[in-house]
Parts: C-alpha cells; structure tokens; sequence
C-alpha cells in the first residue's frame, strides 16, 4: 500500500493510481493543488502493485538510452508554425507525422476556465490546443489509462510531458507488460512544476483588477516581447494585458512541488525516446538560426526509436547537429533550488490567500513600488 510520508518523493505522475484494478487509490489535491495519492483501505487488497510501478527514484529505466543523446538546433520550416508556438515549433513537426499516421497526440490544453490537464488529440485542430507552455502541474487524470487503450487497439501514441510523467507512463505500461513499440515519448526539460491553486487563484486576481473575464492566456507571449522574454498576457474582452506577477513567483522557486528539488532526471539519461525545450545558448552553434528571436528548440534524441522518428520529420525542420557541451541547462544538470521561504509562502498561501502572497513575495503592492523606485535610484546614481 503506498503511503507518501514525504511530500517530496511523490512527483504526482498518477501511475500508482492507473495500476491499480482496485480502484483503491483517488488522487487528492492538497492545500496548494498539488495531486498526492489517497488509498481507500475498505477497497485495497494489499497487492504492492503501486509500489512497484512508482518510478519518481533514480533506478528508472535507462535501457533504452544511446550511450550519448543525439543533440540537435532546431527550428520547423513554416514560420506560422513557430509564431504560433513557444520555441522552434518542433513538437509540430513531430505530432503531425503522428497524426498523419492516423495516431494520436497526449499533450498539455486546459479544461475549465484555464485549468491546466493533459488532453488526447486525433486531428490537428484539437492538438494546437496543446501548442504553447503552461507553467503549471498538468492533472494527467486517466490518460495512463488511455494511452494504454490506444495501444492495444493499434493506434501509434505520441505522448510528451515532464520527465517524470513519461517515466511513470514507461513504469505502468512495463508493469502491465503492454507492447510499447507504437509509443512515442517526449520530455521537456523542465524547470519546475508549479502550483495549480495559485494559477487558478492569479487568474481570480487578474478578471478582478480589469473588472473583465479572462478569454485566452499565454504564459510566454512572444509575439509582442520576442522568444527570450518571459511574462504572461492575457485577453480580457477588447483588453490585452501583458504582466509579470506570475512569473516572478515561478523564477523565485517559491511554488514548486516539493519534488521538484529532489528530481532524479535533470540529467543527460533523459526517461524519454526525445527531450524537447528552449535552446538557450544558440549563438554557440549559429549567429543567424534564431536571428528574428522568434525562437529555436533543443532537440534530444534520446533512443534508438527517437533517432527514428527523427527521421521522419527531419524534412519538416531546418536543424543543425551539435553536441551536449553546447545545450548544457541547469536543469539538465541539476534540479532547481527550492527557496528556503517554500514552506512560509505555502502556509502563507493557504490561511492568507494570493493576493497577500503576490505582496509579500512578488512584484504586486506597495512594497514592490518602493522597492523598485529605490533601484531606479541608485542605478540613476551610479550610472
């Protein structure tokens, strides 16, 4: 029976609850909205099943790796396509090839009134939904469970996500002894996973203050600060509002998961067939691939498999092969550092709510003003 004593060895990936035939084990949200695992004893029979599929540990499986990832500057050949998209478009290319197979693409959308999910696409239209980052923990809810189905009917699965949800996927379908030679896997070299309930309580803050509903969101909006900016906006009727506050609690690493600082894939063993992100540090491998900063991808490719799939989209993008030394993130490196005020500001979150929060530890109120007009000052002064 699985039992989380410490938050930080749970990554939420939900394996432990789509293995069980039970149905003994519901994921429940805790204070800040991250999902952890209830077991209903009256309904478990003690088989151990959730134990042995939980792969958040560093003894995931590395079989499938080449001994070096295949490492690649890339960029899709439709401009559209990288308009409309976070970085270089690559998870395009790679979901169109599925689709056109007549498979199906698991990725990131919204469901609600912005609530981050996982969601299953059969066509093009229903996959751009997953274009874009969303800088929050995705509920996965029963697609384990889903792509398990797919698979068995035939269907080529195309599935990305953080690394530690491809890694709890690859566990339950290798515990269930499920084919996966039609599965497709791709990672994203993650930051960080933040808080649902905080998301969900900024948008709250944000339909507030422009007394106005919130019709689209964009958690990097390229369009109008270029790739390497980082802040949010949102439409709001005829408004459009271009704003950091979310951001600026992200980059303080103070709405993590706990898991998060404890992540046993921020390396080069990526638990995927390919690892996608943001190429930071392009201008090493050419001064002109990014030269209209509407963004490159780093491409990973990671397994025997990946290198396939490669293949078959590699008349899609323009790309440049380079080596690791070159791609090298923190979080390819090391897990992000949790900020020592972690614990306050979810305590802080939960009895004093968001606003208060975004006061005391971001960029919103009195405090932050003065504080910002102080360095306006003193960089004035120097010079």
């Amino acid at each position: 029976m699985i039992t989380i004593k410490d938050k930080s060895a749970c990554c939420g990936c939900s394996a432990c609850v789509s293995v069980c035939a039970h149905h003994a084990i519901t994921m429940k949200p805790d204070g800040m909205g991250f999902l952890y695992p209830e077991v209903d004893k009256s309904k478990c029979i003690d088989c151990g099943l959730c134990n042995l599929v939980c792969a958040f540990n560093n003894d995931y499986d590395k079989s499938r790796n080449l001994a070096e990832p295949d490492v690649y500057a890339a960029r899709h050949k439709d401009i559209n396509e990288i308009n409309s998209s976070r970085s270089g478009a690559v998870f395009i290319a790679l979901s169109d090839w599925i689709l056109e197979q007549g498979g199906v693409v698991y990725g990131v959308g919204y469901e609600d009134h912005f609530r981050v999910v996982h969601k299953r696409a059969t066509n093009k239209e229903q996959r751009d939904e997953f274009k874009g980052s969303k800088y929050v923990q995705s509920d996965l809810k029963d697609t384990f469970c889903q792509i398990k189905k797919d698979l068995k009917q035939g269907y080529k699965v195309m599935f990305s996500g953080t690394p530690c949800q491809t890694s709890g996927l690859l566990s339950y379908l290798k515990l269930l002894k499920q084919d996966i030679s039609q599965l497709y896997v791709v990672d994203l070299v993650c930051h960080g996973a933040p808080a649902p309930y905080v998301w969900r309580d900024y948008l709250k803050y944000i339909e507030k203050k422009y007394h106005a509903k919130i019709t689209a969101v964009n958690f990097r909006d390229k369009s109008q600060l270029g790739w390497a900016a980082h802040k949010e906006s949102f439409k709001l009727g005829n408004k459009y509002v271009c704003v950091s506050t979310y951001t600026d609690l992200f980059y303080k690493h103070l709405m993590f998961r706990h898991s998060c600082g404890v992540c046993h894939f921020t390396n080069l063993k990526r638990p995927s067939d390919l690892t996608i992100a943001d190429f930071w540090g392009w201008e090493k491998v050419d001064q002109h691939i990014n030269a209209d900063n509407k963004g490159v991808s780093l491409l990973l490719v990671n397994t025997t498999k990946g290198r396939q799939l490669f293949s078959e989209i590699a008349d899609q993008i323009n790309f440049l092969a380079t080596n690791t030394q070159h791609c090298l993130q923190h979080n390819l490196e090391h897990p992000s550092i949790i900020s020592p005020l972690r614990t306050e500001f979810e305590q802080n979150f939960i009895s004093r709510g968001f606003v208060y929060c975004a006061k005391k530890y971001g960029d919103i109120g009195l405090r932050h003003r003065i504080y910002s007009l102080l360095r306006k000052v003193k960089h004035k002064i120097l010079g």
